[in-house]
Order: structure tokens, then sequence, then C-alpha cells
């Protein structure tokens, strides 16, 4: 139980600093300075202000000072980052693996956001992730460096060849490069067998947003969806499960021979 505490509270501290990356990175600004300040009034936010989750519910959502209203993915990834920790923590316990994936995680998160809400995808995320999944392939029994190199070449690869496709059939973009680099570093960290498995279950759940929004939102077929939004879940969902649903799907093909 004292674990789980923990693991909660550092969870919740370390989503309060996600929302920092994810609000910074894509203006390009410094992620120690300023202090947290609002982006309505620029008034420095005060230490008992900055609680993740429980000053968001004592100012209702407001800011003390102008009463801007607070985005409510400020709170989501306070909750998602120690509920995605303590998920790996039942499944690893404290291994190693553990803080490894709790890295990977945050990668997920923090891509997700930015992508949804400014439809890019930061290299200073992607990149530097990439090198480190291929350095700790090195020390992983699951998943060596040649297999974590196969699988961030086949992620990237495929969408690489979906990009030219389409744009060689539309003659215009229909993926950012960000979701190639993105699958670099999906690749690297999950190999290729649950790379694919990303790629099938993110596509299957964009494909059936992308519906819902032509048909019920009154989006025309040219209605972009960030992918990066639909890949961080089904990377996180793909590590903890993929390679479980990925063997139950093979073994039933075994049973027909």
């Amino acid at each position: 139980m004292e674990k789980i505490i923990i693991i909660t509270v550092f969870g919740l501290a370390w989503g309060s600093f996600l929302n920092v990356l994810i609000y910074r990175i894509p203006r390009d600004m410094s992620i120690i300075r300023p202090a947290s300040s609002c982006p309505s009034c620029r008034k420095k936010i005060k230490v008992y202000d900055n609680i993740p989750v429980i000053s968001y519910l004592v100012l209702g959502g407001k800011c003390r000072f102008c009463k801007a209203r607070i985005p409510l993915s400020y709170p989501l990834v306070e909750v998602l980052t120690p509920l995605s920790f303590l998920i790996l923590y039942l499944h690893y316990s404290l291994s190693f693996f553990f803080f490894a994936s709790c890295l990977f995680a945050s990668a997920m998160i923090v891509l997700g956001f930015i992508d949804f809400y400014h439809q890019i995808i930061p290299d200073e995320i992607t990149l530097p992730g990439l090198v480190l999944a291929l350095v700790y392939s090195a020390f992983r029994d699951d998943l060596k460096l040649t297999q974590s190199l196969i699988g961030a070449v086949t992620g990237a690869g495929f969408l690489l060849l979906v990009y030219w496709t389409y744009y060689l059939v539309r003659k215009k973009e229909g993926l950012g490069m960000g979701d190639v680099t993105m699958m670099l570093l999906i690749g690297a960290y999950l190999g290729w067998r649950q790379t694919f498995f990303t790629l099938i279950l993110a596509s299957f759940v964009g494909a059936l947003v992308g519906v819902f929004f032509i048909f019920f939102r009154k989006k025309d077929f040219q209605y972009s969806l960030p992918f990066g939004t639909f890949l961080a879940p089904a990377a996180y969902f793909s590590l903890l499960w993929g390679e479980k649903i990925i063997r139950a799907y093979l073994s039933l093909f075994k049973g027909l021979t």
C-alpha cells in the first residue's frame, strides 16, 4: 500500500510537470523559466494554487485572479499520469522495466496531448526518446538492440510508405513527418510485432472517430485527425497487452492446423 501511495503522489507531481511540457514545447518556451503563470492574465501561480488536481477543484477550474477557464486537460493529465504508472506497477512491480515504461508512458501522454492541440509531434520528445529506447534495449532480456532497430524501421517505414502513397495519389500530405518520428520511438521500445499491433489499433480507433465526426458532426471527408493522439494510447495498450493478444490470435491458427 505504501508503494502505491508513493507512486500516486509522484505521478501526480510528474503529471504537473508533463503539463508544463505540453504547454511550453509547442511554443518554444523554456521548461524551466519563467515560473508557472496564468496564460490569460500572466499572474504568477501561487504554490498553493499549483497542487495537482486539488487546486483545480478548489478553484472551480478558474484562475484565482482573472477567472479565466483552466483547460480540463490539466487535471486530466495529472490523473492519467499516476493511473498509467499504477497500472504499470501492477504488471511489472518495481523493476527496471517499470521505470523505463513510466518514461515511455510519459512520452506518449505528452505527444498525444500536443498533437491533439497543435497537430505537431515535437522532435524534442521523439528523438531523445528514440535514443534512450535503443540504449535501453542493450540491457533488456525481452528485446535486443537488433530487434529494437527493426521495430523502429518497421513502424516508421510503414508510415513513410503511407505518406508517399497518399502524396503521389492526392498530391498533398496525408500524414505529418512527426507521426513517422513518433513511430521510430514506439517501434524502438515495443519491437516490430507490438508496433504493428499499435498501428492497427490506432488506425481502427481513428477510423471510428473519423466516421463519427463525418456523420454526426457534419465534417467532410477532408477532415483531418491528429494521428499521434491515437498512436499514444494504442502504444501504451500494446505495451501492456499487445503481445498477449497477438499470441492469442496466432494460437487460433495453430489450432486449425
